[in-house]
């Protein structure tokens, strides 16, 4: 349960899917896969695939980024939380659980528990169709079926390619700014999942490999592969342009749930937002 002001909301996740994956995982755990849609779904017209990185310490920012994308959509959608919990549960998540600590293979720091989730994506997938990833962060203001519809099969991804070098040194509440080659990148990601370039995206490497590897897409040597979203999808708050309009507001510094991030741009939308869940 999340608090802001005299509003609150709880979290009505649920975690849904069936398949050949999810019945051998179900064989060994209680736990349903995420964010696999059913044989049946797939044999019909499917609902767009859609992953939103999880962290309870902002699950307001989780409810209203799911709020905004139903808010918007002319289609089906299913929208499904990557909750490292879960993911563990399953066994497909075993990186050491050091969160503001550093990552024992190449000394990158994290602040989230989606920091590497995200790239469990096109297994949850099993290889197959489109989906796309975003933090929680993100408030979107215009229908997602758009950004679908620049899915393109040459592509092993689609992203929008920030030149983003922030200069200060802190963000959120308090998480250690980095710098790294292709910042924000991977915040929010349109998975061609069944692009062959994948099959070297495993589980095992996820877990395994540094966080730059993934963070930068290191699996894809080919970088004709990375196709480009215009910035209007991955909005900066702070850093992008004010000349562009957003289809989808980025709080990467920090947001609206967080006291000292209330007055950036497009707070009073977020908590509109956020009025109309908690109601």
């Amino acid at each position: 349960m999340v608090g802001i002001g005299s509003a609150t909301i709880t979290g009505r996740t649920a975690i849904t899917g069936s398949s050949s994956l999810a019945e051998d995982v179900a064989s060994k755990a209680p736990f349903p896969i995420i964010g696999v849609p059913s044989r049946r779904l797939r044999e019909q017209s499917s609902p767009l695939r859609i992953f939103v990185g999880y962290d309870e310490t902002e699950h307001a920012a989780w409810e209203v980024c799911r709020h905004s994308l139903m808010k918007h959509a002319t289609v089906s959608l299913d929208i499904q939380p990557l909750k490292q919990l879960e993911l563990r549960r399953l066994g497909l998540y075993r990186r050491a659980p050091n969160r503001n600590g550093v990552d024992c293979f190449d000394g990158l720091p994290f602040s989230t528990d989606f920091t590497f989730t995200r790239f469990l994506v096109p297994h949850l997938c099993m290889y197959d169709g489109w989906a796309l990833f975003c933090d929680c962060d993100f408030m979107f203001r215009a229908d997602v079926s758009e950004l679908f519809a620049l899915a393109d099969s040459s592509r092993a991804i689609l992203c929008v390619h920030h030149d983003h070098k922030p200069i200060e040194t802190v963000k959120m509440t308090g998480q250690k700014q980095t710098l790294y080659p292709r910042k924000n990148w991977s915040s929010l990601v349109l998975w061609n999942c069944g692009h062959p370039v994948h099959k070297k995206l495993t589980v095992d490497s996820v877990n395994l490999e540094a966080g730059r590897w993934l963070h930068n897409f290191e699996w894809i040597r080919d970088t004709g592969l990375i196709g480009e979203i215009q910035e209007e999808w991955n909005w900066l708050e702070g850093y992008s342009s004010p000349a562009i309009y957003p289809k989808a507001v980025h709080f990467t510094r920090g947001g609206p749930w967080m006291d000292q991030w209330r007055d950036v741009a497009y707070a009073d939308e977020w908590m509109k937002l956020f009025s109309e869940i908690a109601a």
